[in-house]
């Protein structure tokens, strides 16, 4: 063992009475502390030193070993290094758990990134410091009491962009050299480096308005993970619906459901997941809807806990293996038991704040669908074989309702959403890591959220007829199959690509040309993938990368609608982004056809976005006005470099010019509702008359 993690959490608190114990995003803040140090890479061991029983026993069922602390060293006075101290001399003399490098994770950060406690210890276990704490980034300026500047001269005041930057300490995590805290016992000493972490995970709990605070980012700070459960319990109304019923001459209520909902309530039975409705009305459609889904149903309930329990008894199924999804305070009961409780994300705040999970799908539009494929993400694969991909839309007549939008990364893409905008670095790198490296900075620096190369196995896309042809390259003349292989980035690039678009906290993904390519990019980790308009008929590519279950962005230039159809057969339409594309490059403004936005959204119901191979930025801006939610342009740093692509690219100011102006569209779209604006108010009263 060389790295232990150590989770002080007593049992005492006086801001929040057992406040490790309280729930964030549906789970105890102590055993969010254990999970993110047992998801991090570099971990070897995780310890909750308590003096409490109940704070014990969740930390062992998350994964944790348990050491007991002294009451000497429980109380208010005592320090969070005699905690870690003391749990190093509680396994001190045992063979294999001499640690080189302690982390002290504090529980009252309910949101802990795996991936910066890996970076944090990288940095001690390299040799860059002896001591490394977490730290976000500020250019507050910080004040005493007395009227004093503490960091900043009072008289002196630097626009943001001409100060650099001061970190302030979250508290969250600390990584140390053992030696040097038993020596020092202090968390500081020697080289002392900072772990930058974004604003959105530096939230401390000490009071009950932080708790509150905490637990109303969860569902946006938690990353979706999968649902390991072995049955699915929903409410009806809310959930199913979306809470409205419409009522006809005769009194007879009807609803809408649905159909995705429906499939993957299939799905969830085929992979052996159990499924239940409780309903607290007696209501003749939801039995009607049970059973066209083909599970039971309990309904006219007044205690829906006791109707849970039961069934969880006849079952034989563990509570803590079950999700429930609500929405509305009745399902609290239920909430309380399993060990997935679920909210759609109109719930009731208190519902929202019970939550382990709040889905992005609405009920009634996805929301029962997007559980069953977190779920079924975390079944064995074996165990999906024999479910078939789900059969799409019926194409060819308009699908009503707006489409709900697909994760990819750090975002959320669809209507609703900020224009999620793509660099297409493509392969305008010319095989040059730096090139790479300085379109990533343009990119991220314009306001892009991903970036996309092309990923190709030359053996496989290079034509017989083509590999021998000489080209006259940069580099000399070589034959064209060498230039393929020149420029193509191998598993050493897109490593350091990988790691630089994380420091500058921007997406990358990219088109695989080819299966092995999809392998790859599968071994890189990418967040989506990216269906090229030449793929379009590849359909045993199409097959592969259905099979991963990532977000697919499909291009649709050079296709006929009836290819577009078999391609959205073998993908589906429950992770797919479309993009209208015109592969002609540059694009003439005859040929972008942007109404197929809209009619592309209409057939398939995902969202759709733009891929533009034009020059200037007018289509790409009215691709916007007509619901573009996503828009990908090649960039590059200089239109008159060496490559194909670049002649069609933007250069930086003009991928600037874009962003900017798409994000003023987005404003100025507003939400179609009229009403009379504050700067109206003057005209409004002076120019105004009324005439009977």
């Amino acid at each position: 063992m060389r790295v232990l993690a150590v989770v002080p959490a007593r049992g005492g608190s006086v801001g929040v009475p057992l406040k490790n114990l309280e729930k964030v995003g549906g789970i105890p803040l102590v055993a969010r502390a254990v999970d993110a140090c047992l998801r991090a890479e570099l971990v070897d061991q995780v310890v909750v030193s308590t003096d409490h029983d109940g704070i014990a026993a969740v930390a062992e069922a998350a994964g944790a070993r348990v050491v007991r602390r002294p009451a000497d060293l429980s109380g208010s006075t005592a320090s969070s290094e005699s905690a870690v101290l003391h749990a190093l001399s509680e396994l001190s003399g045992r063979a294999g758990e001499e640690p080189e490098i302690v982390v002290l994770v504090q529980c009252t950060s309910a949101f802990l990134d795996p991936r910066d406690l890996d970076a944090a210890v990288a940095k001690v276990l390299d040799g860059a410091a002896d001591s490394v704490f977490s730290g976000t980034e500020t250019y507050e300026f910080v004040w005493t009491g007395a009227g004093d500047g503490v960091n900043h001269d009072p008289a002196v005041r630097p626009r943001r962009q001409d100060r650099e930057p001061h970190f302030r300490e979250t508290g969250a995590f600390y990584v140390m050299r053992a030696e040097g805290l038993r020596e020092r016992g202090h968390r500081f000493f020697g080289r002392v480096a900072v772990q930058p972490v974004p604003a959105r995970h530096a939230v401390e709990i000490d009071t009950p308005e932080d708790l509150e605070i905490a637990r109303a980012l969860a569902p946006f700070v938690d990353e979706p993970l999968p649902i390991d459960v072995d049955a699915v319990v929903t409410d009806f109304d809310g959930v199913h619906t979306d809470d409205r019923a419409f009522v006809g001459s005769d009194g007879r209520e009807m609803v809408a459901v649905s159909r995705s909902d429906g499939m993957g309530i299939a799905l969830l039975r085929r992979a052996g997941v159990k499924v239940l409705v409780l309903s607290t009305e007696r209501d003749p459609v939801v039995a009607a809807r049970a059973a066209k889904l083909g599970v039971p149903v309990v309904q006219g309930l007044g205690a829906k806990d006791v109707a849970l329990r039961e069934w969880l008894a006849a079952e034989g199924l563990a509570p803590e293996r079950v999700a429930y999804v609500g929405n509305d305070v009745n399902d609290l009961s239920c909430m309380a038991i399993v060990g997935w409780p679920v909210a759609v994300p109109d719930a009731h705040p208190r519902v929202r704040a019970a939550a382990r999970v709040v889905l992005s799908a609405p009920g009634g539009a996805g929301a029962v669908r997007e559980l069953s494929d977190r779920v079924l993400a975390a079944r064995p694969a074996a165990a999906l074989e024999t479910v078939p991909v789900p059969a799409p839309v019926a194409y060819g007549r308009a699908v009503s309702g707006t489409p709900r939008p697909v994760r990819i990364g750090r975002s959320l893409v669809g209507p609703g959403q900020p224009v999620y905008v793509i660099g297409e670095i493509g392969i305008n790198h010319n095989g040059d890591v730096d090139i790479a490296r300085k379109l990533i900075d343009v990119a991220a620096d314009a306001g892009c959220q991903a970036v996309k190369f092309q990923k190709r196995t030359p053996e496989i896309c290079v034509p017989p007829e083509q590999r021998d042809q000489i080209r006259q390259t940069p580099w000399g003349e070589m034959t064209y199959m060498e230039y393929k292989l020149r420029t193509e980035f191998g598993a050493d690039e897109y490593a350091h690509i990988a790691k630089y678009c994380d420091e500058r906290g921007i997406d990358w993904f990219a088109s695989p040309w080819d299966v092995p390519s999809v392998e790859f990019l599968e071994d890189m980790d990418v967040v989506a993938h990216k269906v090229a308009s030449a793929s379009v008929t590849d359909h045993e590519l199409l097959r592969a990368l259905a099979a991963t279950r990532k977000p697919v962005i499909l291009s649709t230039g050079m296709s006929t609608i009836e290819e577009i159809d078999a391609a959205v057969e073998i993908l589906g339409t429950e992770r797919l982004v479309m993009m209208h594309a015109t592969s002609t490059y540059p694009l003439p403004p005859e040929e972008a056809n942007l109404l197929m936005i809209t009619s592309l959204r209409q057939r398939y119901g995902v969202p759709v976005g733009y891929s533009g191979h034009e020059r200037g930025l007018q289509i790409s801006l009215a691709a916007v006005t007509l619901g573009a939610v996503t828009v990908e342009r090649h960039i590059t740093l200089d239109r008159a470099m060496w490559g194909s692509d670049h002649a069609a690219s933007l250069e930086p100011t003009g991928l600037e010019h874009l962003i900017r102006d798409i994000r003023i569209i987005e404003t100025a779209l507003g939400d179609g509702v009229k009403r009379v604006y504050p700067g109206e108010e003057a005209p409004r009263a002076r120019l105004r008359r009324a005439t009977a």
